[in-house]
């Protein structure tokens, strides 16, 4: 076979072939399928990575490669007729001002000052990224066939396949477009369902790059409060009927910034609510990647249990690996899959090719379940430090929910003192926080502030932030007894 169409080839050869070997059964070896088919040993990996990003091989180092678990038949597919009207829905009222607000995005991407540890970060720190598997993904994915030529508008259908069996249920190829990363599959969503002036429903409180993307479209974001089993169903009901909206953004996975997960009696309510309101719910899936190690089983996506098109499902590998791969997806059913592409066309075109041909060697590496699981147990135990020194050094602090997965703890400052001026007295002490204030759409129900335990280098950083905030200039860095703090590091 010539090199350029060497692995496209192979791939397609293993695939005829799969039939032969029973689920679970074992392919031959890598070094039986060099010398049968005369490649080279980088074009055997190359064609087992794409089919392993199929679903249609597992790897299992130093096992071998073995034949998958078929997927399921989907069920039939719902009625998304409803979406006609919810599409049509033109803003009710004054339009609303658009305004760019990006102070709570840019306190999470903002660089700290020199000898400053950072608790406000929204990523991983680069010891926690997949440094050397994203660079020899990059590079195998360079010298792919057609890699710099112009990808389908949609994505790679590879990659579109991946996305899909990741959310699961009767989601197919068809239904997935590849973004440039979560804020701007958000950004498609809220553009694509709701028109200038019209209500949109968020938590409350919420991630703040959501209420700016809002605003900034001219959308006026209502806020549902959540408790710690995620957002109140006959709170949204309400809202869905006091504001005729049509949309409803939510994370049902470890919220941010409160880390809570939808709880299972009212996953199904949620979708029953909007469906009867006529409306869409987007579920922004940021966080799966990010489960801690002690999470146990999840729960699948809104999206799987979603048969008639309401669930507009938001995800990105951005939060897993680094800041600037940003290649997500959103996926949906009906009608509005046509008016999320067509914006996307508008805005971008398309997600440059190589980024996400180097995604798709990523996500088929063997390398990749070994980060996640790595991630897994480093996230968890960065928790457990970070809420054990806050509970003895700064027992005053409030921790109202330990999460079980995602980045971050949200916190009431010692005595009801105000988030601004927490977060200033912390800078002062070299230790820079996220302030609650850009997390609510309306008035907050109190001051909270944000610490994230991504970011930095290490646990010793988390230990020895807290003993900044302890030794701090501000009177109520340090308080009374503590409510609700997880265990000790």
């Amino acid at each position: 076979m010539y090199e350029r169409s060497s692995v496209a080839e192979l791939a397609d050869c293993l695939r005829s072939e799969l039939n032969r070997y029973s689920v679970g059964g074992k392919l031959p070896s890598s070094r039986a399928l060099v010398e049968r088919y005369r490649v080279s040993p980088v074009t055997v990996s190359r064609a087992l990575a794409q089919l392993a990003a199929e679903g249609l091989v597992v790897t299992r180092p130093g096992a071998g490669v073995f034949r998958a678990r078929p997927r399921t038949s989907a069920p039939a597919p719902g009625d998304t007729s409803w979406q006609e009207v919810a599409l049509s829905v033109e803003g009710a009222g004054e339009v609303v001002p658009r305004s760019v607000d990006a102070t709570g995005v840019l306190t999470t991407l903002a660089a700290p000052p020199p000898g400053v540890i950072e608790l406000n970060s929204g990523y991983l720190h680069p010891s926690l990224q997949p440094e050397r598997a994203m660079a020899a993904a990059l590079a195998r994915a360079g010298r792919r066939p057609g890699a710099w030529g112009r990808p389908p508008v949609e994505g790679l259908p590879e990659l579109r396949d991946w996305f899909a069996r990741e959310i699961g249920g009767s989601v197919v190829a068809a239904d997935v477009l590849v973004t440039a990363g979560g804020q701007s599959a958000l950004s498609t969503a809220l553009r694509a369902l709701a028109p200038p002036g019209a209500p949109i429903l968020v938590e409350s409180p919420t991630y703040p790059g959501l209420l700016a993307i809002a605003r900034a479209s001219g959308c006026r974001p209502v806020p549902v409060p959540v408790d710690t089993d995620g957002v109140r169903p006959e709170l949204l009901a309400a809202a869905f009927e006091a504001t005729g909206a049509r949309v409803f953004v939510c994370q049902p996975l470890f919220q941010n910034p409160t880390g809570t997960v939808l709880a299972p009696g009212r996953r199904a309510e949620v979708l029953r609510i909007a469906r009867a309101a006529g409306a869409f719910v987007v579920e922004d899936d940021y966080a799966r990647a990010l489960a801690h190690e002690d999470a146990g089983p999840l729960p699948a996506t809104l999206a799987a249990e979603d048969a008639d098109g309401v669930v507009v499902h938001v995800r990105s590998l951005t939060k897993a690996t680094s800041p600037s791969l940003r290649v997500g997806a959103l996926a949906a059913r009906g009608p509005v899959v046509d008016r999320l592409r067509a914006i996307q066309v508008v805005d971008s075109f398309f997600v440059p090719r190589p980024l996400q041909e180097a995604a798709l060697e990523l996500v088929g590496a063997p390398a990749w379940p070994r980060h996640l699981r790595t991630v897994a147990a480093e996230l968890r135990h960065r928790r457990d430090v970070l809420a054990g020194a806050l509970r003895r050094e700064l027992p005053g602090l409030e921790l109202p929910h330990l999460p079980s997965g995602g980045y971050q703890l949200w916190v009431r400052p010692a005595g009801g003192e105000d988030d601004a001026g927490y977060t200033a007295a912390a800078l002062r002490a070299g230790v820079a926080v996220a302030p609650g204030r850009p997390y609510f759409c309306a008035e907050p129900p109190g001051p909270f502030v944000r610490l994230s335990f991504a970011g930095v280098s290490g646990p010793g950083e988390l230990v020895e932030a807290v003993r900044r905030l302890k030794a701090g200039p501000a009177e109520g860095l340090a308080g009374g007894p503590a409510h609700g703090l997880g265990p000790d590091a």
